[in-house]
């Protein structure tokens, strides 16, 4: 099953702090996750500004259990509290775009 992950960083004085403070982990396990096919395509999202404000992972998992078990536990960006809204849905990758 293929999902669309949209998550958005805290808006407070801290928040692009965090996400730097982790960053390097998230870029390690993301990579893991593309490598293993689990990850098909991953994006910042940046503010007017060009500022990360979040990110974008279109992701390849059974089910959203086995998403949350073997990803989402263990995401630096949810352990390290920068994701503070996190949309999942259900999508489907156009078959020219790989999978």
């Amino acid at each position: 099953m293929q999902f669309v992950v949209i998550a958005y960083d805290g808006t407070d004085e801290q928040a692009l702090e965090r996400r730097m403070a982790v960053r390097e982990e998230h870029i390690k396990k993301g990579k893991e996750l593309f490598e293993a096919g689990k990850w098909l395509y991953a994006a910042g999202i940046l503010d007017d500004d060009g500022q990360m404000v979040g990110s974008m992972i279109i992701c390849d998992y059974e089910s959203k259990e086995q998403m949350h078990s073997e990803w989402l536990e263990s995401e630096p960006y949810i352990t390290g509290d920068v994701w503070k809204t996190l949309l999942i849905d259900r999508t489907a990758v156009a078959p020219f775009c790989g999978k």
